[in-house]
């Protein structure tokens, strides 16, 4: 993705924000000035993959096939010493019409909740299992392929729902689904709907690895330095984060 893309998508969503009176932490606001004068109190910000994070999937076409993502806490699976919690918090927003490609989890369980704007329209499969044995039903075809046979059992809202293979879910706002581990969840925002913000609570989780894709997808995209830097995403700070 070229880095005025991103600088524009981010500029978006804080508009988007702002005008939904939803303030974010004042990193969230951060420069590359801002970022390579940070000191060491700001390392649980790099290590945990806090702010910003905006992924086209691989896809060429952000417009329809992308996320949005703010991460405003995360545990770490490699340092529960240092950053014993076990719980992360994300913003995630979805342009009118965009698509989640389908992927599910082996490590992090989810609440997606409908926070505001349109609906949100969802399909969810078992998964055949591949590495873990602990996810019940799912075992018709291929590892790591849809159960096209069993139900899926979700929660809505606090209520169990169980729905065939496949089917369609959607969240008005206010609304709130469960994704279990080894559940392939895509989703789209409704057309015609306007765009949805969704948040995350969920089980700490690590997006470079956690994340099994139905289709070979590039998650964290590379970039085409076309113009200044006005936003970091967690992928840049490696690069210009320099406290340590």
């Amino acid at each position: 993705m070229k880095r005025s893309d991103l600088n524009r998508i981010i500029d978006n969503a804080i508009d988007f924000l702002e005008k939904r009176g939803m303030p974010l932490p004042p990193f969230a606001y951060w420069g590359l000035k801002e970022w390579q004068e940070a000191g060491i109190e700001y390392e649980e910000i790099v290590d945990n993959m806090l702010g910003w994070d905006v992924t086209d999937f691989g896809s060429g076409d952000f417009e329809n096939i992308g996320l949005t993502i703010f991460t405003f806490r995360n545990g770490n699976f490699y340092n529960t010493d240092k950053y014993p919690k076990p719980y992360a918090e994300k913003m995630l927003l979805v342009g009118d019409g965009q698509i989640l490609p389908y992927h599910y989890h082996w490590s992090k369980m989810e609440d997606i909740i409908n926070r505001g704007g349109g609906d949100l329209r969802m399909k969810m499969y078992n998964s055949v299992p591949e590495d873990f044995a602990d996810v019940e039903g799912g075992r018709a075809g291929k590892p790591g392929t849809f159960d096209m046979e069993s139900d899926v059992v979700t929660k809505i809202d606090g209520k169990t729902v169980v729905v065939p293979a496949g089917s369609e879910i959607v969240l008005k706002p206010g609304q709130s689904i469960t994704i279990f581990r080894g559940q392939y969840h895509t989703w789209q925002g409704v057309p015609g709907t306007g765009p949805v913000m969704l948040f995350e609570v969920s089980t700490s989780n690590d997006d470079n690895i956690d994340n099994r894709f139905y289709e070979k997808t590039g998650r964290i995209p590379a970039v085409e330095e076309d113009e200044e830097i006005r936003h970091l995403m967690f992928a840049d700070y490696p690069t210009y984060y320099k406290a340590k």
